[in-house]
Parts: structure tokens; C-alpha cells; sequence
């Protein structure tokens, strides 16, 4: 399945129909807030590989898509008693342009979503640990249980005496899907690098395989048809490969703030295409020469 990447060409009645939720004919679907997390490890030549998985094809949102570790807010992640370290839930609603209990909800899904789905955990002992291997049998039960929604983020970290390191996660961007697709999602994109000690295993029951790539390569591997991505996969990998290594992707992180950004249909030649933010623009006009 090829996907074809920005700038998108989109069929005329695309245009006709988003028209239609611009001057309010049709009413869009109310968007669910989710988060994601770009995973990231040096390769060997020291710049930024990132984790992905490749969605089932039956996925009724992005089959067969290359996505990294994410998902949607379970309405316990917004539990005010989770064990938490690092930056506070209004430093990250400051970040995120949220409130403080949605903040709270996004850091804790997207720590719990990567540990669901490529069994690496963002938490420690204390402030300035980490866990330094979850592969066990009890780690994986664990796993299973926060997966299933047997078990809550709080009372996993709670059983295990962990605290959420929130400071191992930075900001990098938002993404809202376009009016009018019938599902929508408002997504919080994180980055945060691979802890020592710990690994990723292909744990996930949404994905049929998963991969670390250099970022670049796997924009290229995108723009050649190999791997099927959403713009906003496409985009994040294509802006993080122009960084010689992971520590200048997640250093200037912390001063990232999110403006959430929805793609609207724009002209493209004699017929349509989605936008893009316009900070991306001048990465996408050099990769297509």
C-alpha cells in the first residue's frame, strides 16, 4: 500500500465536502485527545534511529500504516494521585497549550501507551532513576494487564513503587485530523530517547512488525513507497533526520511548546492538496528536488 506523501494530491470532492464542514452543512466528528511518543536510540553512525510499527491492515484508523508507540487517553490517565517526577502538570499544559488535568492525562498515556506497546517504560525508583529492564514475566503480566485495562497506570506504578519521569519526555509537536475524516484524533507528539539498559520488544497486538530506522532512512523509505505513513509520521521523521544526533533532537525539546495543527485542503497546481505547517514546507520542497 502506497500512501502518497506531502504535498498530498486529493481528489476534487474532497474539497467539495471540506467545504461543506467550513460553512457548517456538515458538523465533523468530535476528535479524541491522544498521544505519541517518537522513540529514539543513536545508530551507528550517531544520528537518530526511531521505533515503528506497522499497523495491522485490518486497523479500522491507519492499517498497514508505519506509526510510532501511541494512543488514546484512557479516562484513568487523568488520575490527579499518580506518582509523578519531573516537570509538573501545569509546566506541561504550558507546553501542550492544555490544562493542567489534560496535561497530566497526555504524559501519563503516552508513558503508558510506549510501555503497551514496545514494553519500554518511562518511569524509576525515584527522580533520578529509571528502570533498567522490563522483559521479565511479571514486567510482561504487567503489561498485558495495563493493556487490557485491568489495571490502571496509578495503580501499576503504585504496586511496583515507581514514579512517572515525566522529564524523560519532551514536547515536539500536535496534530488534529482533518475535518472530515469520520475519525478524528487530536494527537500530542512526544520524543524521548530509548533508557540504558532497556529494549524494545515487538509486544504490541495492533502492529505486525516493528523496526528501528534511522529517521532520514525511513522518510526516504517512505518517499520510495517501501513504508506506508500518514503526513504527520512522514513529516516528524523527515524534521528529526535533519538533526546529527539524538541529543539535538530531545535537548531543545524542553523549550518546545504545541501548536496544534490541522491540515486543511489548499490549493496544489490545478487541483488540491492538504497543508502542511509552514515550518515543514522548505524540508519537503528539498526532498522532492
Amino acid at each position: 500500500m502506497i500512501i502518497p506523501l506531502p504535498p498530498v494530491p486529493l481528489p476534487d470532492e474532497f474539497a467539495a465536502l471540506a467545504k461543506e464542514y467550513d460553512d457548517g452543512t456538515r458538523q465533523a466528528a468530535e476528535p479524541r485527545n491522544a498521544a505519541t511518543v517518537v522513540l529514539l536510540r543513536p545508530g551507528a553512525d550517531h544520528q537518530p534511529e526511531v521505533y515503528l510499527l506497522r499497523r495491522h491492515v485490518s486497523m479500522d484508523f491507519a492499517g498497514g500504516m508505519c506509526v510510532f508507540p501511541g494512543g488514546g487517553v484512557d479516562p484513568r490517565d487523568h488520575d490527579a494521585t499518580v506518582a509523578w517526577a519531573g516537570p509538573s502538570a501545569e509546566e506541561w499544559a504550558a507546553r501542550l497549550g492544555t490544562d493542567a488535568d489534560v496535561a497530566r492525562a497526555l504524559v501519563c498515556a503516552a508513558v503508558r501507551e510506549t510501555f503497551e506497546e514496545s514494553g519500554v517504560l518511562l518511569a524509576g525508583e525515584s527522580s533520578d532513576t529509571v528502570v533498567a529492564d522490563t522483559t521479565g514475566e511479571e514486567w510482561e503480566a504487567d503489561r498485558v494487564a495495563l493493556e487490557s485495562r485491568a489495571l490502571s497506570m496509578t495503580d501499576f506504578l503504585t504496586r511496583r513503587g515507581l514514579v512517572l519521569r515525566t522529564d524523560l519526555l519532551g514536547t515536539w509537536s500536535g496534530w488534529l485530523t482533518p475535518v472530515f475524516e469520520p475519525k478524528r484524533y487530536r494527537t500530542w507528539f512526544f520524543v524521548a530517547l530509548l533508557p540504558e539498559g532497556q529494549r524494545t520488544r515487538d509486544v504490541s497486538t495492533e502492529s505486525s512488525e516493528v523496526v528501528w530506522m534511522s529517521a532520514d532512512g525511513a522518510a526516504a523509505a517512505a518517499d520510495a513507497g517501501e513504508l506506508a505513513m500518514l503526513p504527520p509520521t512522514y513529516l516528524t521523521c523527515l524534521e528529526v533526520g535533519t538533526h546529527a544526533t539524538v541529543e539535538a533532537v530531545v535537548a531543545p525539546a524542553d523549550g518546545r511548546t504545541v501548536d496544534m495543527f490541522t491540515p486543511a485542503v489548499e490549493p496544489l497546481g490545478e487541483g488540491w492538496t492538504l497543508s502542511m505547517p509552514d515550518a515543514l514546507r522548505p524540508l519537503v520542497a528539498a526532498r522532492r528536488g
